[in-house]
């Protein structure tokens, strides 16, 4: 396949070939445009409480000043930042970000073991926690380099609500441990210490580390991408060029930001691209509590959501769900792992809006590929590439491969990450000599530009020397009406190498394994039959919901 990009043929109107990555010189930058635009316009909602963009401003010029001023932090430190959707989660990153220092997000429901990891791998000066997870950073505080420690309750800018929300978090639902951290700041403490200094002048450029993104996580040790204020930039004018072509309208845009803002996916998406549309972010704190979630989206006209697939297929088997006003809504973006079809025609069904998918990776700032939102109908695709991005498929030997033949996506942009911090054998693995990514996801690409994957190349399973891909099998087990949820895996067979095994959460409780095993034989061809059934009541995912193949592979059986 030469490199022709068949996809600009298929690109919606208005959308460019290129973008301007010139524009803004930083992260920083493009959120001081939007303060300028939308002062008034209101930014954050979490608990009742708004901030608006320039009461966010200056609680961001204030953090920064006393990470600067105060804490005498040097431009590059990093900075960790541990907590769920809450109004400090914007005001600590830009805040960082302003004072030319690198965010280092971290997954608060992290065990000790992987949070000592991370902040010992990425060489963190200072840590932002929500009491909420106080009790870890106590268990490896002392392993780390970290001198300073900020913690909040997840009240505090909330106004006189955030005494209650504190005390109803710590008293009554026992959701705040006791813990010990000398020394530490605490949130509001800080940025009233902020307001003694002036923030001095700090010069960031392209080639500034914005972020340490981790990832990797579930399939060995987590590696931080090393995201440049270049990346971050060009990926938020690469969406944002797409998104606006489909009416999205600046300052008016109300998006439901339940994905953790600390995942690649939800803090560029959501956390930057509608920023800079000057929309707000509807902050979800815990979007696992299904029916506080439903009850929360009645109370809001919102615009936009995006989520992965095991969010949507949750709020869909949610009670009231199909009660909730979505007039309003526009947008649903799907991604962060296959969309499957039966939740995307039931959320079509439920809402009126197309459920559009979208591919990215934590390597790629994240977006790489959006399906047109003005999609009618789920098409099964991860979409076109998108401006200023290309993408191939290449076979085991690096050779580009045609039209509609599978093999590994690869792609190139300005959105390419830098490497992985202090790992340059990861890097080079990662990225080839032309500067191509290798994603490790089995794709192909056909005439119009549009790919499709078929799946991840390490979870494919090979049944007698035959491909199976578990995404297909996972697709039609998912179409019966008494599934839930199912993930296919690979186990071991002495007669064929590898057979297909499904687990299953049931929605109907008197669902059986055969018949599971008449459907797929209604449904796939022989080789591609689940030869084991297992149902659980919950299936192993990360904290952003992908589910977890590889611990499904590795357990013994249930």
């Amino acid at each position: 396949m030469s490199l022709e990009r068949p996809w600009l043929q298929s690109y919606p109107q208005g959308v460019p070939a290129e973008i301007d990555i010139n524009e803004f010189h930083s992260v920083s930058s493009v959120f001081d445009a939007s303060v300028a635009k939308y002062r008034d316009r209101p930014a954050y909602s979490s608990f009742g409480k708004v901030l608006t963009y320039g009461e966010t401003d200056a609680l961001v010029e204030q953090f920064a000043a006393y990470l600067l001023g105060e804490l005498q932090l040097k431009k590059g430190d990093r900075v960790a930042l541990m907590m769920p959707n809450c109004l400090q989660y914007p005001v600590a990153t830009f805040g960082v970000l302003r004072a030319g220092l690198t965010v280092v997000n971290v997954n608060p429901l992290y065990t000790a073991r992987e949070l000592k990891h991370q902040l010992v791998d990425a060489g963190v000066t200072a840590l932002v926690v929500v009491d909420n997870f106080g009790d870890t950073v106590q268990a490896v505080i002392a392993d780390t380099q970290v001198k300073h420690v900020i913690t909040a309750g997840l009240g505090d800018l909330l106004g006189a609500k955030g005494v209650i929300v504190n005390f109803v978090l710590k008293y009554i639902k026992k959701m705040v441990p006791n813990y010990t951290l000398k020394g530490a700041v605490r949130f509001t403490q800080a940025l009233k210490l902020g307001r003694r200094h002036d923030l001095p002048k700090v010069e960031i450029d392209h080639d500034d580390i914005a972020f340490l993104q981790y990832t990797g996580g579930t399939t060995g040790v987590a590696k931080g991408a090393m995201l440049t204020n270049r990346n971050l930039v060009a990926n938020m004018q690469q969406a944002s060029a797409w998104i606006g072509a489909s009416g999205v309208e600046p300052g008016k845009e109300w998006i439901i930001t339940a994905l953790p803002l600390y995942h690649i996916f939800a803090l560029t998406a959501n956390g930057l691209v509608f920023m800079k549309f000057g929309g707000c972010n509807h902050l979800i704190t815990n979007p696992r509590d299904m029916k506080g979630f439903v009850k929360e989206l009645k109370g809001v006209r919102f615009t936009a959501i995006t989520g992965v697939n095991t969010l949507f297929n949750g709020l869909l088997n949610t009670p009231g769900f199909d009660e909730v006003d979505f007039s309003t809504l526009k947008v649903t973006l799907g991604g962060g792992m296959a969309v499957q079809r039966s939740v995307a025609e039931r959320w079509k069904k439920t809402t009126g809006v197309t459920l559009v998918e979208a591919y990215g990776l934590t390597e790629t700032s994240p977006a790489a590929c959006i399906n047109p939102l003005t999609l009618a109908e789920y098409n099964g695709s991860i979409g076109l590439p998108i401006p200023s991005t290309d993408a191939c498929i290449k076979d085991d030997n690096g050779n580009l491969l045609g039209l509609d033949e599978v093999g590994e996506l690869c792609i190139k942009g300005p959105q390419v990450m830098k490497g992985y911090w202090q790992r340059p054998e990861d890097t080079a693995a990662a990225i080839d000599a032309d500067g191509w990514l290798h994603t490790g996801d089995m794709a192909k690409m056909d005439a119009q530009g549009f790919c499709y994957i078929v799946d991840r190349k390490k979870d494919m399973i090979l049944v007698s020397g035959f491909n199976v891909y578990p995404n297909e099998v996972e697709d039609v087990i998912a179409m019966m009406p008494g599934v839930l949820e199912v993930a296919a895996v690979g186990v071991p067979d002495e007669k064929s190498g590898e057979i297909v095994k499904v687990v299953i959460v049931k929605k109907d409780p008197n669902l059986t394994a055969e018949q599971v095993k008449e459907h797929a034989r209604a449904n796939l061809t022989g080789y591609k039959h689940p030869r084991i059934v297992e149902f659980r009541k919950e299936l192993p995912k990360t904290n952003v919901g992908k589910i977890l193949r590889r611990e499904l592979r590795d357990a013994p059986p249930a």
